[in-house]
């Protein structure tokens, strides 16, 4: 499921609500589960269909995908959601992978045959001038001269990137070339460093990754990052167009009193935004339902057309079939913000010391299959690295899914998202630790509230890489042991007090199953715990040091 909430999809949480389009609110985890069923029962029908055999649900390894730049709670909120929905179980959570958007994609493309990539409309364009035109007209000039622009499409902010001298990959993409040469014979050389860009609804991710040697594995060079720059910005763009043209009461009203009318309408033009094509002028017809223009009649008492015609836009007309025509110049305004969001989000990454000697980027996602976006991109950035886009590009991630479900380990290490730790006492030591965090316990004074560090953002973290901590429980006999874990955006938190950090979830460790022989019960009981921060969820597993076995653990990232 690729079409999620645009706001706050990193916070979600088992109390986290959804506004329908008729105002009412429903359990987020309720919706995202009933969603989840919906594609469970339906791959389950087509697989035994397409294969004349009953398949069940254990027969399969289901991959859910997510945005890189997610943090533990909604991923772990998507895999709750995957459980309400008959997808795997906490009994058996293997069944289940959560799969990164941009690792999938990069796992896929490397894949490709060059000829299954999109050609350049501007570089062919390119490729014809030159061959009529003589070599002194054209010496001199970059990449970007061949991008037509005008005052009427330029960004008020342009993003700030040191510029490197134009690309000898440039050249290649328009000069002949093997059809039948893979991706990957050209990218997996070993220190080959690219970044991923996934472009979706709600969300865009970025990542770079390096080549490591002769194993085809992946190294995450810097942590995911991006933020909520996807299509459905160039939709709510839209809808500020129609409160500007018919009025805001109206627009609340007509979502509210005929919510399919509203949905129709967005799908018309979605329909549009998806087929914009900025090499043609040709307008773009938005079907208004029947229901928005009898409603805006009974409203205002007025028709649809003399408000269009009064907002006095020549960029927006009205058609006698019923449509709301905007010209090709209109649309590229509604889609400069996001566009905007997503070329600084990107050139600041290509800013950063550690994603320097980038050769490609792949570009990916729903988004990516706009022409318009893509034209941005290259225009933007082509004269810098190569971009490689899939013919299939809006079905990459999917494909891409499917492969890492087959080999997760293909990407070795990752770059932690956040710092982690938790609250722990220390001996008191008066040049270091402030009055106010000492307190005193049989006669010894310790330092309340220090940050214990498992790991650090942007720490690099290889793949089955493990942080043990011991803990004793404070009672014999206890049942179970509670611990807080916090996190922060900050590489060195000194105390669990300190802004920026805040508690995002509890280690939990299950005790009642621990036996043992009065004369063997230890007077001290430790419990090793185990955290896995290389994978593309925090796991934790624990053992009882005196017994030997293991202990049921969970870390529970969505009850704050």
């Amino acid at each position: 499921m690729r079409r999620r909430p645009r706001s706050r999809c990193q916070e979600l949480s088992k109390e986290t609500t959804l506004k329908a389009a008729n105002g009412k609110t429903h359990s987020a985890l309720s919706v995202f589960s009933h969603a989840l069923r919906f594609f469970k029962d339906h791959a389950l029908q087509e697989l035994s269909d397409q294969s004349s055999t009953t398949i069940i649900n254990e027969d399969i390894r289901w991959v859910i995908t997510v945005p890189a730049i997610w943090k533990a709670p909604a991923k772990q909120f998507m895999r709750q959601a995957a459980y309400q929905a008959g997808i795997a179980s906490p009994d058996d959570p293997n069944q289940l992978m959560i799969a990164l958007e941009p690792e999938a994609a990069s796992i896929y493309v490397r894949k490709l045959r060059l000829y299954q990539l999109m050609p350049d409309p501007a570089a062919n364009q390119l490729l014809q001038k030159r061959e009529s035109t003589p070599d002194s007209a054209i010496r001199g000039r970059t990449t970007n001269d061949d991008y037509e622009d005008t005052d009427e499409y330029a960004s008020p902010n342009s993003v700030k990137y040191k510029t490197l001298p134009p690309s000898p990959s440039f050249r290649h993409s328009v000069s002949p070339t093997s059809n039948t040469a893979s991706v990957g014979e050209e990218v997996d050389i070993e220190g080959t460093n690219y970044m991923v860009v996934d472009c979706g609804g709600g969300t865009v991710d970025i990542t770079v990754y390096e080549m490591e040697s002769g194993c085809g594995q992946l190294k995450e060079l810097h942590k995911a990052t991006g933020g909520p720059y996807g299509s459905l910005g160039i939709d709510f763009e839209f809808e500020r167009l129609l409160v500007g043209i018919f009025g805001c009461e109206f627009i609340e009203a007509f979502r509210t009193k005929r919510p399919a009318g509203w949905v129709d309408l967005m799908v018309a033009f979605e329909s549009r935004k998806r087929t914009a094509n900025p090499f043609k002028n040709n307008p773009l017809n938005v079907s208004l339902p029947f229901s928005f223009i009898d409603y805006y009649k009974k409203f205002k008492g007025s028709q649809v057309e003399n408000a269009i015609r009064k907002y006095g836009n020549k960029e927006i007309t009205w058609s006698s079939q019923g449509m709301l025509r905007l010209t090709m110049t209109m649309m590229r305004r509604l889609f400069q913000s996001t566009l905007d969001h997503i070329k600084q989000a990107v050139g600041d990454v290509l800013n950063n010391p550690n994603t320097r000697d980038i050769k490609y980027m792949f570009l990916v996602g729903g988004f990516a299959e706009s022409a318009i976006l893509q034209m941005e991109m290259r225009k933007e950035f082509g004269h810098i690295l190569k971009i490689l886009i899939p013919q299939d590009v809006g079905l990459t991630i999917l494909k891409g899914a499917v492969c890492f479900g087959l080999d997760p380990t293909v990407v070795s290490v990752r770059r932690c998202r956040m710092t982690y730790g938790v609250g722990v006492l220390n001996r008191f030591i008066p040049d270091k630790h402030p009055r106010s965090k000492m307190i005193t316990k049989e006669g010894v004074q310790w330092c309340t509230d220090v940050f214990d560090k498992f790991v650090e953002v942007d720490q690099s973290v290889a793949i089955g890489e493990t942080v043990v901590r011991g803990y004793t429980p404070a009672k014999p006999g206890q049942k179970s042991t509670i611990i807080h874990i916090y996190c922060a955006e900050m590489p060195n938190p000194q105390y669990i007090t300190d802004p920026g950090v805040k508690r995002c979830g509890t280690l939990c460790l299950d005790l009642t199953d621990l036996q043992y022989l009065h004369t063997q019960k230890p007077r001290r009981r430790e419990i090793q715990a185990s955290m896995t921060f290389g994978d593309t969820e925090i796991k934790v597993t624990a053992l009882d040091v005196a017994t030997g076995k293991y202990v049921r653990a969970a870390i529970d990232f969505m009850s704050k």
